[in-house]
């Protein structure tokens, strides 16, 4: 099953992708990481994207879909892939039909006020890439990693004013996307909030993908 998740920022696109990972037995293809892996080189392709990443802006198509075909064209990808922040504009979602197919596209809903709560609470490591959230996910030791031990900070990305602006780049430039699939019967909705009642929100996606994989045997 080849599968595309939309949502805001902070919708908690990357939590379901990593347990629907797992429960399917695909990979988790995340551009978030793809971009962290490119700007920890310090190349001058990795410069260029941390300066879209540190504005709230998005990273250029051209840039986005080169790394995306390299990583669907890995032998892990195979038997499908779960997508989590790419396609993010129209001319992506066109460029992707011509790398892969398109199986089901789940589109997470939250509010503005959950959203900007999750990201602004939300703390990363630096050395493992583990994600905490001061509130919901604390760690036991503050600024420390559990699983580690390295340090957590707080990206650029996250401070209330990015994370408005990101919002807005979003709802004007990926929103669209809604429609790109509803018009291809591909998009489910699935309401993503309260994070804590993520085991059924993990239901509502497992009950949408098997749907989709019996109607692709019919």
């Amino acid at each position: 099953m080849n599968i595309i998740l939309l949502g805001a920022p902070g919708a908690g696109k990357g939590t379901y992708a990593t347990r629907l990972s797992a429960k399917y037995g695909i990979p988790h293809v995340s551009t978030g990481q793809l971009f962290r892996e490119a700007v920890a080189k310090q190349t001058a392709l990795g410069k260029k994207v941390k300066q879209y990443l540190d504005s709230g802006a998005l990273v250029p198509d051209e840039i986005v879909i080169g790394l995306i075909r390299e990583r669907l064209n890995q032998p892990d990808c195979t038997k499908g892939f779960i997508l989590d922040g790419f396609p993010r504009t129209t001319p992506q979602a066109d460029a992707l039909e011509s790398i892969a197919r398109t199986d089901i596209v789940l589109d997470f809903i939250a509010s503005e006020a959950e959203i900007i709560s999750r990201l602004s609470n939300r703390r990363t490591c630096k050395k493992c890439g583990a994600i905490y959230h001061l509130k919901n996910i604390p760690p036991a030791r503050d600024g420390v990693c559990d699983k580690c031990g390295g340090e957590l900070y707080q990206r650029e990305d996250e401070s209330p004013e990015v994370i408005k602006k990101r919002l807005a780049v979003y709802a004007s430039q990926t929103a669209p996307l809604e429609q790109y699939y509803l018009r291809k019967r591909l998009l489910t909705g699935i309401v993503s909030w309260p994070i804590e009642f993520v085991d059924v929100i993990i239901e509502d996606c497992s009950r949408a993908i098997d749907a989709a994989a019996a109607r692709a045997k019919s």
